[in-house]
């Protein structure tokens, strides 16, 4: 090899290496694409085609699709139907395995997580489990799910395409290198998929880690408010128990009583059923006061001001103000204030140093030093922050009014995303990026709301990693290992050789991406099956099927990637539970590749 193969080698370890100490994944490869462009390994063009990469920009514009879908409450809707009722880790891994491979065989892997990941974040939040106890599996499972047809994952695609060139190129072989059916490559995928479903469900809990969620640390140092929620009559909630409903175990949330008619119900039991106009009255922290406002027909019981429906409600906001002792609002109850006039805001919830308030919203006198939660407009922490009246005015994250109004649309929209994937009617992303316009113009999602949603940390790894990939491969480094791998185990015969190019797929797809790891092993693989005088099918059915199987690294497979951040993971983490996977979909497909395609 010469001295820049080398050098890439090294640069390539030592991101590597950086990775598994958790060091920034996107400013970590692109130091080392940098590096690789100053030696002149990468052009100019080539460090940047990743921003141009189709996978990349599908993913975009699912990032936008996904919130569009989020900010309108059909999430909570689906969420509802997929998880309604469900209250532990494996009963959420036993939906997931069913519904996720069969999603991924006639979806791209993509879309299927973009959309998952939101839904079983808000279960994780809700029910205090960490989303590294199940995103992982969710990369993996539309994985699994992506190896048993034709149209589940580019890198059958690809294969395909190649097998439909090499067979133009050699009329001879036409007939071994025919094009794939839908559903040939699940003849052994389907095997692999439901190996790998047992192995995700039986032993995944305990090789998972538990990382820290946001809502535990705020748990930490709590900031409890006071709430009162009136069940409106057509919220989805009435008629179910307490906890059925989900409101007796919600992460730094208390339901202190209900009132009824007049009368207060308190304590609240497990099995109180929730009527029509029933007032609920909550102590907890922000943050699940926020996820409580997004329950369509659960509306807060604030001043007159408050905007009840979706429509009044687009454009307002959740914000924060402490009560100065300069304030004229001190000694005046908030039903007295007049703070709407004043303020063009509507109280939501009061909260008062470590004290648990007690009576109606409407009753509680204001002090110096309280903290009030509000309902504004997007500008109101501008307007107000150098008002005497306020300390710390601040806006509350994630906060803006779901547009329940447009929630079946975004299902329509989606519904219709799923169509065009499938039907093959538009390319994925040219679909992706149509669907992502009509959410905006369909008034789903704001624009500013779509560039919140593109989780850019994740964009910009993926592009680095295109890129770090085509470095290996322009300074000859790949094709310098699969040589000698596949020239040592030439003479052995043509099972060693399909499980030497078994192996090296498995170690390409984990460092230069699926489908560059396709590319680079369909003409090693057709080449060597040439030589042995063998069928070259089972070959590139092998190619095809392990580049798909990235389980080690999460630069090996765009879904890796996108559950790297949300998840908290490690480096390590993928290892550690992909290890024993990618060895037994390794033996498998070994096996039983020449037997539904002998040589």
């Amino acid at each position: 090899m010469t001295w820049t193969a080398w050098f890439v080698l090294a640069v390539t370890g030592l991101a590597v290496v950086g990775l598994a100490r958790n060091v920034a994944a996107d400013a970590l490869l692109w130091g080392a694409v940098i590096a690789c462009g100053l030696v002149g390994v990468l052009s100019l063009e080539e460090m940047f085609a990743g921003f141009s990469n189709t996978g990349m920009l599908t993913i975009a514009a699912l990032y936008i699709v996904a919130a569009g879908v989020q900010e309108t409450g059909a999430l909570d809707l689906v969420g509802g139907w997929f998880l309604g009722g469900v209250r532990t880790r494996r009963g959420v891994m036993r939906r997931m395995g069913l519904a996720v491979p069969a999603l991924s065989a006639f979806l791209n892997n993509t879309p299927v997580v973009a959309m998952f990941i939101p839904l079983l974040s808000q279960w994780c939040s809700k029910h205090r489990v960490s989303p590294s106890r199940l995103l992982i599996p969710l990369s993996y499972l539309s994985i699994l799910g992506g190896m048993t047809t034709l149209i589940g994952t580019s890198t059958n695609l690809v294969v395909h395409g190649m097998m439909a060139d090499a067979a133009a190129a050699d009329p001879a072989s036409a007939a071994a290198l025919r094009p794939m059916g839908l559903f040939e490559i699940g003849a052994v995928g389907l095997p692999c998929a439901l190996l790998g479903v047992a192995y995700l469900l039986l032993f995944s809990g305990r090789l998972l880690p538990e990382r820290t969620d946001m809502l535990e640390e705020i748990g930490a140092s709590p900031r409890e408010y006071l709430v009162e929620m009136q069940v409106t009559p057509r919220c989805r909630l009435i008629g179910q128990r307490v906890e059925e409903a989900g409101l007796r175990h919600l992460p730094g949330l208390f339901l202190v009583e209900i009132v009824r008619g007049g009368d207060a119900i308190a304590p609240v039991q497990p099995d109180h059923v929730l009527e029509a106009d029933d007032i609920l009255t909550f102590s907890g922290v922000v943050s699940t006061i926020v996820d409580l406002e997004k329950i369509p027909g659960l509306m807060p019981v604030a001043d007159p001001g408050y905007e009840h429906e979706a429509s009044e409600r687009r454009g307002r906001m959740l914000s924060e103000a402490v009560v100065s002792p300069t304030s004229p609002l001190i000694g005046q109850s908030i039903r007295d204030s007049n703070f709407r006039a004043l303020y063009n805001a509507a109280v939501v919830a009061v909260h008062r140093g470590g004290a648990r308030l007690a009576g109606r919203l409407g009753d509680i006198v204001l002090h110096a030093g309280d903290t009030l939660l509000l309902q504004t407009g997007p500008h109101f922490a501008n307007a107000h922050r150098n008002n005497r009246d306020f300390f710390l005015v601040s806006r509350v994250v994630d906060s803006q009014s779901l547009r329940h109004d447009r929630a079946a649309l975004s299902l329509l929209l989606l519904a219709v995303l799923v169509g065009l994937m499938a039907s093959g009617l538009l390319s994925t992303v040219l679909a992706a990026f149509v669907i992502a316009g009509a959410m905006i113009l369909g008034h789903c999602i704001s624009p500013a709301g779509a560039r919140r949603a593109l989780d850019l940390q994740t964009l910009l790894t993926i592009a680095a990693a295109i890129a770090l990939g085509q470095a290996l491969l322009n300074s000859g480094v790949v094709h310098a290992v699969a040589s000698a791998v596949v020239g040592l185990l030439g003479p052995l015969g043509p099972y060693a050789v399909l499980a030497g190019i078994a192996v090296l797929t498995m170690l390409f797809t984990e460092i230069v991406t699926n489908t560059a790891a396709a590319a680079l092993m369909f003409p090693l693989a057709l080449a060597m099956a040439g030589d042995l005088g063998v069928d070259p099918r089972p070959f590139v059915m092998v190619v095809a099927l392990i580049a798909s199987a990235s389980f080690l690294t999460p630069i090996g497979y765009q879904t890796n990637l996108m559950v790297y951040g949300p998840g908290g993971y490690r480096f390590t983490d993928f290892g550690r539970v992909g290890l024993p996977l990618s060895l037994l979909l390794l033996v498998v497909v070994t096996l039983l590749a020449p037997l539904v395609w002998p040589f």
